[in-house]
């Protein structure tokens, strides 16, 4: 049975990564940060479940792209031309932690301020100490790998195979439901996380492997996670962020 031209299988988890993960994160996050306060224990419960879901989807996603037929030239595990793909993977990670270290520098500076859900955020969900530090950077390295393969390695090969080959199509529909798994960050989390999906997409694209984007993504949520709280003790709170970090977003569901 196919569904839009893609096997029924195919279409069951592109609506589970756009509609059902971006409802059940919303709905995990909201409770969470409706608490007065949360401590090391939530904390690294959220930090220990998120490893385990992404870890379970993206094995039962990579066991129906195998099943399917889908190689590894479409989900992006290869790397093509290795010098192209190590100057992209170096170039887009610098650029992206000289954006992220100059935003944290305003923050520290008084110069940037964070909307609410920015502060809250980053109040009750990144680490505060040095366990949920080590757990947070585990985190880091399984979203880095699991949504890559999720988005830009089986969304990108879908969304291409419905679109009969299109990269444009592929870019754009894997960054949207990207932007939608983080839809807890607020309007200006799904629109940095939208730009971010997009970078990493066109990464993919252009090398035809997942490594660019992989290591920029663990950067980038490694400063934003590591590095945000400190800025944010120093930076004021209560008005729109300046265009820089997101806050480090992972897909949460369990």
């Amino acid at each position: 049975m196919r569904i839009l031209g893609i096997p029924w299988d195919f279409a069951a988890i592109l609506l589970a990564l756009a509609v059902f993960i971006p409802w059940r994160g919303a709905v995990r996050i909201r409770r969470l940060l409706s608490r007065p306060n949360l401590g090391t224990r939530e904390r690294l419960a959220l930090y220990a479940s998120t490893i385990a879901f992404q870890w379970i989807a993206t094995g039962v996603i990579l066991w129906r792209a195998a099943a399917r037929g889908l190689t590894a030239l479409q989900l992006g595990l290869v790397v093509g031309n290795s010098s192209r793909t190590i100057a992209v993977a170096v170039g887009t990670t610098a650029c992206l932690t000289i954006v992220q270290w100059q935003a944290l520098r305003q923050l520290r500076r008084g110069n940037g301020i964070l909307d609410a859900r920015q502060q809250q955020f980053r109040e009750k969900i990144l680490p505060q100490n040095l366990t949920e530090s080590l757990v947070f950077f585990a985190l880091a390295c399984t979203v880095a790998v699991c949504e890559e393969l999720i988005y830009r390695g089986f969304a990108f090969a879908a969304f291409s195979l419905v679109s009969g080959g299109s990269a444009t199509i592929a870019i754009l529909a894997s960054s949207a439901i990207f932007s939608a798994a983080h839809a807890y960050q607020g309007r200006k989390g799904v629109v940095m996380t939208f730009i971010l999906g997009a970078l990493f997409a066109l990464t993919r694209a252009w090398t035809l492997s997942l490594l660019p984007a992989m290591l920029a993504h663990l950067i980038f949520d490694l400063i934003s996670g590591l590095s945000g709280v400190g800025a944010l003790r120093t930076g004021s709170p209560g008005t729109p962020a300046p265009d820089g970090p997101a806050a480090g977003g992972f897909a949460v569901v369990i």
